[in-house]
């Protein structure tokens, strides 16, 4: 598959002849509704005749429970791993669901040959991730062990095939009892066959601070768990100014960081499924961006009749449009930035990637995917 960027005049009809390919797979690759308008800038996925698969990787996503059947349909061919978001805790150890069923979408994992995971998440009362509640367990050896043995039951009884541990905000001193953690969780579920995975803030060096950071030791968690993620995107995010949501140069950084502390085929790169409308001027502590679906970011663009821009050195797509007297800035994710994102999986043979999240269909990605990858099942 290829890459093409919209140029001034182009409608689906001259670009189909211009490459030699049908007008309806540009339709479906790209998911443009009817009348099939254009904005110049955008990124079109086109096929050709020969694909060319490369070499096998892990991919996975992220969905929650009351996920669009459709759309989770439509993922799956493309996912090894569906991570099922998420079962929490109490302070005993006690296993907390969802407060939506998952039974379907482990069925429907399963069905399509995708390992679902159970991704474990210490969200307090309010729903935000709790370093008490991470302190409380991870320092209390009954506690540990009553949420393993729980962790335990529930793959056995529901069919889960694996664990994500995705703990945020973990206390500086909590660094070396989380690892022990993560360590006698996957003894505990490697005894039943499956693998754990650990998810880790963007880090680029060591003793990089900030309460994201100081709770995670590379090193130590990529020997302890069998894979990680590594969560490279929000830069751009709901309350700072507006960014690319994982800029390639940044991203890059945190790879070849990491790269010094775990080795490259236990590394999954953090993948984002959207982006940020911000409306200006931003303002520290009291602005707040909307977040939005890539195919919904590049309609606005469309709606407004402006032209979508790429930052070459973020690898990223963006455009300002005004609407009801105010200027809105918009970051998002095409078929460039993920081609950039896809191309340093292969040029560092990282195991696969994570998709945060799968709840909006991007159909061009999936495919690109599959055109550059081989997906493991």
């Amino acid at each position: 598959m290829t890459v093409y960027v919209v140029q001034p005049g182009d409608t689906v009809d001259s670009i189909a002849a211009a490459q030699g390919v049908s007008i309806s797979s540009i339709i479906y690759n790209n998911q443009l509704s009817y009348p099939y308008p254009l904005a110049v800038g955008q990124a079109l996925l086109l096929t050709l005749p020969e694909p060319s698969y490369g070499r096998e990787i892990r991919s996975g996503g992220y969905a929650y429970p009351f996920i669009n059947r459709w759309v989770l349909e439509q993922s799956l061919p493309y996912l090894s791993d569906l991570y099922i978001f998420s079962y929490g805790f109490t302070t005993e150890g006690e296993l907390v669901p969802p407060w939506a069923d998952d039974s379907d979408l482990i069925s429907a994992a399963k069905t399509f040959g995708t390992a679902p995971i159970l991704t474990l998440t210490p969200f307090g009362p309010d729903g935000r991730f709790s370093n008490y509640l991470i302190t409380t367990v991870i320092n209390n050896p009954a506690a540990v062990e009553n949420l393993i043995a729980n962790l335990e039951a529930t793959i056995l009884e529901k069919g889960f095939e694996g664990v994500d541990i995705d703990f945020e905000f973990i206390l500086a001193q909590d660094r070396l009892p989380f690892v022990s953690f993560v360590r006698r969780v996957r003894e505990a579920v490697n005894a039943l066959g499956y693998p754990v995975s650990v998810a880790l803030a963007p880090k680029t060096s060591d003793d990089q601070k900030g309460l994201l950071y100081e709770g995670k030791d590379y090193a130590q968690l990529g020997e302890a768990a069998d894979y990680v993620l590594l969560m490279t995107y929000e830069w751009g995010y709901k309350y700072g100014p507006p960014l690319a949501v994982a800029p390639i140069n940044q991203v890059r950084r945190v790879v070849e960081y990491a790269l010094t502390r775990i080795p490259p085929e236990k590394i999954h790169l953090g993948i984002p499924n959207y982006g940020y409308d911000w409306t200006l001027p931003f303002e520290q502590g009291t602005s707040e961006a909307r977040t939005l679906g890539n195919i919904e970011a590049r309609q606005l663009a469309i709606n407004y009749g402006v032209n979508i821009q790429f930052d070459e050195v973020a690898a990223s797509p963006f455009f300002r449009y005004e609407s009801e007297g105010a200027t809105h800035e918009v970051w998002f994710e095409d078929v460039r930035s993920m081609e950039a994102k896809f191309a340093l999986v292969n040029e560092y043979n990282l195991r696969g990637i994570g998709i945060w999240q799968i709840m909006e269909l991007f159909r061009g990605m999936y495919l690109l995917l599959a055109d550059r990858f081989t997906i493991s099942k």
